[in-house]
Order: structure tokens, then sequence, then C-alpha cells
């Protein structure tokens, strides 16, 4: 099973000089190809960075990022990534959009468009292909961009705060919808957020970033994303014992840090 690690990780902005505050410190962090990770925690705690180490866009200042123990060097498409903005192209059609990964690989225009079509239906816009992206709502073109990071076939799913534009109830429709296409794709997905409870809904395992420098201050278990995939009512999780005192924990975990850092 492919697993992405990264392996007593430092990273300093100002990388070539050591006295430079780290961003993080010696993160150590493994995500398997069928684990949903979410890592939460206050602003500045790293949290952005961590997934930009993830998908290759930066350099660690120390430790190893690797993928299958092969050191990650930069950005590949065993590693797919989804921002809160959508970064669709607006001259592109949704189709040609979602293909437009399979067009840089040199894939012939009717396969690519045959694949497009496939992975449309996949998250649920099979009538949206010859669509301009400007006439979707804002949940349609993040299920289009998410359709266009799996064309690629990638292992990993690294999500930056990929539904904090949206509205709360389509918010909370796309969370079902992230881990359906998450148990449907087989993929590792490591998702950022700022949400306790969208943490929880989603995770089977919670990482605590706490700030200056960031490191990770907790690691949680969970299982209310495989109950509700499970067919568990999403409001009979949200209202059970455990969901609640997991939320407190979760707080009381954040909030401990903001207090240690106003002392």
């Amino acid at each position: 099973m492919s697993v992405l690690s990264l392996d007593n990780v430092t990273l300093r902005y100002a990388a070539s000089d050591n006295r430079a505050a780290p961003v993080l410190a010696s993160i150590n962090l493994k995500v398997a190809r069928d684990e949903f990770v979410v890592v939460i925690g206050r602003s500045g705690s790293g949290k952005t960075s961590l997934l930009n180490l993830a998908a290759g866009f930066l350099a660690a200042s120390s430790g190893r990022v690797c993928v299958d123990g092969r050191s990650v060097t930069g950005p590949g498409a065993d590693r797919a990534v989804v921002f809160q903005d959508d970064a669709l192209y607006p001259w592109l059609t949704t189709v040609d959009n979602v293909a437009f990964p399979l067009q840089l690989r040199g894939v012939a225009k009717s396969e690519r468009l045959e694949r497009a079509r496939v992975l449309l239906d996949r998250v649920g816009l099979p009538d949206a292909a010859n669509r301009n992206v400007w006439e979707l709502s804002g949940g349609m073109r993040q299920r289009v961009g998410i359709a266009r990071a799996l064309a690629s076939d990638p292992k990993f799913l690294l999500m930056d705060e990929p539904l904090g534009a949206l509205d709360a109830l389509t918010r909370s429709r796309m969370q079902s919808f992230l881990l359906d296409v998450w148990q449907k794709s087989s993929v590792g997905a490591l998702l950022i957020t700022h949400s306790i409870e969208e943490a929880l809904l989603l995770a089977t395992r919670i990482i605590v970033l706490a700030p200056d420098p960031g490191r990770i201050a907790s690691e949680i278990e969970t299982t209310f994303g495989r109950d509700l995939l499970a067919g568990v009512p999403l409001a009979e999780l949200r209202n059970s014992s455990s969901f609640r005192r997991l939320h407190d924990e979760l707080t009381a975990i954040i909030h401990a840090e903001d207090e240690g850092i106003a002392a």
C-alpha cells in the first residue's frame, strides 16, 4: 500500500539560514492510501505549508518528504492538489477543464474526453460536460476541480480548505461528497481545514498543529466518516456523546495553545 510520509521535516522560509525561525519543526506524519487525514490548527500553525511540502511546492529545510520511500523533489502525478479557489480555466468548457491534465500528458483527444466524462459522472455532474465554468455554482465548480485532480489517477489527493468558500448548506453536502469520492477513488486524502466539525466528519485521523513553530500537538483517530459512509444519519453522529466529547477535546487543545501564547 502506498504511503506519503514526512520524516522529521523542518521548514524555514530562509532555507539557507539555520538561525531563521522555523515555520514547521520536526514533523513526522504518514498518510496511507486508505486514510483520510485532516490537519487542523489555528491560523499561523503551518497547515498550508505542510500541504505544500507534501505536494512538492516547497522543499524541506531538513528531513525528507517521500512517496513509497522515494524522495519528493517537486510536484508529481502521484499527488493531486485541490485549493480553496477551484482554479478552473474560464476559457475551457467543463469537460475540457477535467481533461486538461491528460492533454498535458499527450493523451489522445478522444480518450481524454471519454475519461473526463467518466470522472464528471463520478462527481455527479454528467450533464455539465459542455457547460461554461462560469455557469456552474460554487459547489459544482469544486466538484469539477476535484474531477480534474483525479484525472491523473493520483495516489494521494491533497486539499487546502476546498470547502472554505462555500455556504453552510453546500459545504455540508460537499463533505459527504468528499467522503464518497475518497472511498470510490481509493486515494489517500490529506485535507486542511479550520472547522473542527468538518475534521470530525471526514477524518480517519485528525492531526492538530500547534504554532510557533508549527508542530504536531495531538493525533486523534476517528470513525465518524466511515460511519457516515456506512449509512449512519448525519444528525445521529453530530448528536452522539462521542462526537460531542471529541469536539470538546479538540476545542480544548486548540484553545490551550492560544492561552499558552497569550500567557
